[in-house]
């Protein structure tokens, strides 16, 4: 079994700054890609950004400069720096692992998703 939780989501002001944690437990063997997505109200999943084992970032057009996305494989967890954040990145935030779980099996993991508020 392999769970992975958000963390860091809240209420921020437009031009204001946030980062998100994403952390894997369970039986690991490892972790390849890493990736977030939002979900805005009415709206469909999106992807924002996401990372490959040796750190190959892709972001979507409208994060590209405002939010970085970086990990730490000894932790087995993802972040997300977010910043001059705006209304429109109002939306719920998910992490998605693809994981190499014992033994020997590939599981793709949904995290439970972050609230994250952006005020006018």
């Amino acid at each position: 079994q392999v769970q992975v939780t958000e963390s860091g989501g809240g209420l921020v002001q437009a031009g204001g700054s946030l980062r998100l944690s994403c952390a894997a437990s369970g039986s690991i063997l490892s972790i390849q890609e890493m990736g977030w997505y939002r979900q805005a109200p009415g709206k469909q999943r999106e992807l924002v950004a996401d990372i490959t084992t040796g750190d190959r970032t892709n972001y979507a057009d409208s994060m590209e400069g405002r939010f970085t996305i970086s990990r730490d494989n000894a932790k087995n967890t993802m972040y997300l720096q977010m910043n001059s954040l705006k209304p429109e990145d109002t939306a719920v935030y998910y992490c998605n692992y693809d994981v190499i779980a014992k033994p020997w099996r590939y599981l793709e993991v949904w995290g439970q998703g972050t609230l994250v508020t952006v005020s006018s």
